[in-house]
């Protein structure tokens, strides 16, 4: 196989991989509150808002030194890992206990910061700048096929019930457990590069280091990896762009937890109620794969950059908010075991309710590809650094709005993304027009997305 066949063998195995693991974790983020709430009449007495904000705020603080432990260890092993923690927190829901609910949570937030480092690397050692655009949008879309399939199940599991049982849920965590696992064995399918760099390793670095893996040579490496993050952190390309990132921080929050909870609260939806969480992720995942694919796979056909592409973004995520705005009851998120007859502007419509579902994921999809594309094109030298940044600002954000999400009306948490998504999208322009500047100083050809 050729080299190049062998990096675009690794990015479909990345994605594939990912798919797996997120198949399960974003499904048990969709209905974990829900479950929860069908328990919290028994001795757990967890919240699944308190245990994401705990997740993403432990992810936040790990992604300082998640470049170094990937330094040491390698992108490979430190994916595996890392899924074997995602599996563990989603097997905690087959016999839930409040203790070992929120140690999971602690757990897992220190697993997810190195596998996104380890995937950020991944990613972008087998992609150059002609081709970080096309397999950024084919691992994105692979990745959100997780979407698609643990939603299925559970919307034709749960259809017409309107109570969790524990039979219900434990088949569904222990079919979920095994799917993390499937997608944690199959990162040893990747292939180790030749003559990559070790994350925040320089040509100097390279040359004190050689060829040792000693232990001593590995410690140097992770130092680097450390001040490199530190280094990059404060650049002005990366400051503007941790506005946009603290954008999809929030809306990764609303649309795999605090939509589906709103969902499942309306009592308006009547029996399909709880089936409806699973179809909502389900519209999620089909606009998340069409923008991957689109702005993905097809992006060598576009000439004018990253910028139209984010724009069609923040446009659909405005009009996907007028709509929840109308058609969703105010106190939705933070509504009892017994939901909600609170109505909004609108009686509530389930149509409405899976479009503005589909539109969340394409506006996400919008967001993250052209993310991860301008990462990977800025920072080729220094991946994981970048991505633990990206990681680090992302996840912080999320972590503060699941903290609010148990106290804050739908109204205000619409008007926070909004803010937030308008201020991103012009800090992401500035760093592209900058990106667009630099390739014609270099005589290339702008057209990549």
């Amino acid at each position: 196989m050729s080299s190049e066949g062998k990096k675009l063998f690794n990015i479909i195995i990345l994605g594939v991989s990912f798919m797996f693991i997120f198949t399960a974790f974003q499904s048990c983020g969709n209905i974990a509150q829900t479950v929860i709430t069908n328990l919290n009449n028994t001795d757990f007495h967890g919240s699944g808002y308190t245990s994401m904000s705990i997740i993403y705020g432990v992810l936040s603080a790990s992604n300082l030194i998640s470049p170094s432990l990937v330094a040491i260890v390698g992108p490979q092993f430190s994916m595996v890992v890392s899924g074997v923690f995602y599996s563990l927190y989603i097997a905690v829901f087959i016999q839930p206990a409040t203790w070992a609910f929120y140690t999971a949570s602690v757990l897992i937030g220190i697993a997810a910061a190195v596998l996104w480092t380890a995937q950020g690397n991944c990613l972008t050692e087998n992609s150059d700048e002609n081709t970080i655009g096309r397999n950024s949008g084919i691992f994105w879309a692979l990745l959100q096929f997780s979407l698609i399939f643990g939603n299925l199940y559970i919307y034709f599991a749960w259809q017409g019930k309107t109570h969790i049982s524990e039979s219900d849920r434990r088949t569904v965590f222990i079919a979920l457990t095994v799917i993390s696992l499937v997608g944690t064995v199959l990162f040893f399918l990747i292939r180790k590069q030749e003559d990559t760099k070790a994350p925040g390793d320089d040509d100097s670095t390279n040359e004190i280091l050689g060829e040792s893996s000693s232990a001593r040579n590995k410690m140097m490496r992770a130092v680097a990896a450390f001040k490199k993050s530190i280094t990059l952190s404060f650049t002005k390309e990366m400051l503007l762009l941790s506005v946009t990132t603290a954008y999809t921080g929030l809306v990764l929050t609303f649309f795999s937890g605090v939509y589906g909870t709103c969902i499942g609260a309306v009592n308006r939806f009547g029996s399909e109620e709880k089936s409806l969480i699973g179809l909502s992720g389900i519209f999620i995942g089909v606009g998340e794969i069409l923008g991957g694919g689109i702005f993905g796979l097809l992006s060598k056909r576009s000439r004018s950059g990253r910028n139209p592409v984010v724009m069609l973004g923040i446009l659909v995520h405005f009009i996907a908010f007028y709509l929840i705005f109308f058609n969703m009851p105010n106190d939705a998120p933070i509504a009892p075991m017994e939901g909600t007859d609170q109505v909004a502007y609108m009686i509530p419509s389930k149509e409405v309710a899976m479009l503005c579902s589909f539109l969340l994921g394409l506006g996400d999809s919008c967001f993250n590809t052209q993310l991860l594309s301008i990462l990977g094109f800025l920072y080729s030298e220094d991946s994981a650094p970048a991505f633990a940044i990206f990681k680090f600002v992302q996840s912080i954000c999320a972590a503060v709005a699941y903290f609010y999400s148990n106290y804050f009306l739908l109204q205000w948490q619409l008007l926070i993304m909004v803010l937030v998504g308008f201020f991103g999208t012009i800090t992401f322009f500035t760093v592209e027009w900058g990106a667009a500047a630099a390739l014609a100083a270099r005589g290339s050809d702008y057209s990549s997305i």
